[in-house]
């Protein structure tokens, strides 16, 4: 155990403290579930890119999780909040459930391609889909890639970029088309081979949404939106891809 320990007792929004600690070269976060900051201590953890096997996080029961079958419920809550450990248990419990008749198939979201090697080293079955973000600005190709060698399909939320479709490559395409912006983007991810996401709360786009299929993008368009790509750093939301 590191013997210099970084407290965030009454620190509700510890993330961007914890991350200053790791700088200052704190390898033990001191928590705990009455704290209620375990998921920003666990945000901090991955963001700072620091082996886990190097950091020494505490935590702590609170009352109402004493007794024995609260505990192991307390510390379930408390490993799921910090993001640790659980991953492979968890897929192995749906793998089960599968096997059981009671779900159809397993799939992953935000799984970069470390997250799959676990899957695959473990010996476990892989996944029918991994649900990434992914769009023309964020397009994930090692991942992508990856899932196509290993037959995993791709979902990709955010397709319209969250409506932030002002570039002027995605205009101009969709003038040429007479499309709108977000027919343009989910067409090139159909194209693309992937099941796109689009979300709307609007009656009229909900419908437009679906109207794909009557025309298709060029290989010059699908190049110009290509080359939009920004890698992870074009991302629209939380994409912890890259994460322990």
């Amino acid at each position: 155990m590191p013997l210099l320990g970084f407290g965030v007792y009454q620190n509700y929004t510890s993330r961007p403290s914890c991350l200053e600690a790791f700088k200052a070269g704190y390898r033990h976060i001191d928590s705990a579930q009455a704290y209620r900051n375990e998921a920003d201590v666990g945000a901090a953890v991955r963001e700072s890119g620091l082996d886990r096997q190097d950091l020494f996080i505490t935590t702590k029961c609170i009352n109402k999780t004493h007794g024995y079958e609260s505990t192991l419920k307390g510390v379930d809550l408390s490993l799921s909040k910090f993001g640790f450990g659980m991953r492979l248990a968890t897929y192995k419990a749906l793998q089960e459930c599968r096997q059981a008749g009671k779900i159809r198939s397993v799939g992953v979201s935000n799984y970069g391609i470390k997250h799959l090697e676990e899957i695959r080293n473990a010996g476990y079955e892989m996944p029918a889909v991994n649900q990434i973000e992914l769009h023309p600005f964020c397009q994930q190709k090692p991942i992508v890639s990856y899932c196509r060698e290993h037959s995993i399909v791709v979902q990709a939320y955010c397709p319209i970029i969250r409506g932030k479709m002002d570039d002027p490559v995605i205009q101009e395409v969709a003038a040429k088309y007479s499309r709108d912006p977000a027919q343009i983007l989910l067409r090139w991810s159909l194209q693309k081979g992937f099941v796109p996401l689009p979300k709307s709360a609007t009656p009229a786009r909900i419908h437009s949404n679906t109207h794909l299929y009557d025309f298709a993008l060029t290989d010059d368009d699908m190049a110009k939106l290509d080359a939009l790509d920004k890698g992870k750093e074009g991302a629209v939301s939380w994409n912890p891809v890259d994460w322990d």
